[in-house]
């Protein structure tokens, strides 16, 4: 039985542990190691879980963001299938070992999810519906990516086994061999052997993105799998966001700080990722985006200006990993994932 490594990031999430940690307790697999990668909190997340799961392995680390938090997670734990996740998610019985399996049986899996749905409430209504959190990431020509599913009734659309563009980071189960061999040299001071698998300049959000687009690039696969079923509270509130409309109409309620690094960090991803066919078949695609969404930062949210100036410091290092990244990918293309039009694609969801 191969080990299974599961990092928690967790940061000021006290009241969140207990029920994930149970959760992972009691799956069904032996060969387990559940480890906190404790980000500097400063409430009692050390301390509870120290007191109620002494079985748990406790890192106690300086906030280097979700990205350093990974690293040390993958740096720390030595199982062959590796777990990332955030700690306000739970998990069924038999998550992990029917997608084990599956890695097993194929060993081109890079990374895996299950369905991943919005937490169940206390006591749900008899007609009461489930809400789909994820079911793997959908990517389009203007290199916009979205949780498939996401703020949807799970009516059974999503029911067959696929390849996806990648794997959320709030639950991803990963082959230890695909990320190291995705592993991109760095200077950041927190690196191990000047390595890293997620890139510590993005600090947090869309770094799985990255991590997905690069596994593909090297030719692994991301499985989405429906037999098994986890759950996630997530901070932010499940909503639909795939049409220009709807990401305007909810923009004002996305913090400012997620507003900072989404901006800064998908363009990070593009200058480092993108094959150079691919940005020349979808360039005006892409170019009408971006004059958009650079007019709507100048009339809506001139705050998120200062990202632009943490991108430009940090073009040098993106640059550095494009050459390596392009180098070693092993793909020609990547428009056979890119979708078209989200307005035909979310009406089959319905």
């Amino acid at each position: 039985m191969p080990k299974l490594s599961i990092a928690i990031i967790n940061y000021n999430t006290c009241g969140l542990l207990e029920s994930c940690i149970d959760s992972l307790q009691k799956i069904d697999y032996e060969k387990k190691e559940i480890v906190l990668i404790d980000q500097a909190s400063t409430d009692d997340s050390v301390k509870q879980v120290k007191k109620l799961f002494p079985n748990v392995r406790v890192i106690e680390n300086q906030n280097t963001g979700y990205s350093g938090g990974a690293n040390k997670g993958y740096d720390s734990t030595d199982g062959e299938y590796l777990v990332i996740m955030n700690p306000d998610v739970t998990v069924t019985k038999d998550y992990f070992k029917i997608l084990i399996k599956e890695l097993e049986k194929d060993h081109k899996i890079g990374a895996i999810t299950g369905k991943i749905l919005k937490t169940l409430p206390a006591s749900p209504p008899k007609d009461f519906q489930s809400i789909i959190d994820t079911t793997g990431l959908l990517a389009f020509k203007n290199r916009r990516v979205v949780d498939r599913g996401q703020g949807f009734a799970d009516t059974g659309q999503f029911e067959k086994k696929e390849e996806v563009f990648g794997i959320s980071g709030c639950l991803a189960l990963y082959r230890r061999e695909a990320l190291t061999d995705i592993a991109l040299p760095t200077k950041s001071k927190h690196a191990k052997n000047g390595k890293e698998v997620w890139d510590y300049d993005f600090f947090m959000y869309k770094e799985d993105i990255d991590v997905s687009w690069r596994l593909n690039l090297r030719g692994w696969k991301c499985i989405y799998l429906p037999e098994v079923v986890a759950y996630h509270e997530r901070g932010t509130t499940i909503l639909k966001r795939y049409s220009n409309k709807d990401v305007i109409k909810h923009r004002a309620s996305v913090p400012k700080l997620a507003r900072f690094y989404s901006y800064k960090n998908q363009r990070l991803m593009q200058l480092k990722n993108e094959i150079a066919g691919d940005l020349f078949k979808d360039f005006f695609t892409l170019f009408i985006r971006e004059i958009l969404i650079m007019g709507f930062v100048i009339l809506r949210e001139p705050s998120t200006f200062g990202s632009i100036f943490s991108l430009i410091r940090e073009l040098p290092s993106a640059f550095r990993k494009r050459r390596h990244i392009q180098k070693n990918r092993k793909v020609t293309s990547m428009r056979h994932f890119l979708k078209g039009c989200p307005k035909d694609t979310f009406e089959g969801w319905n």
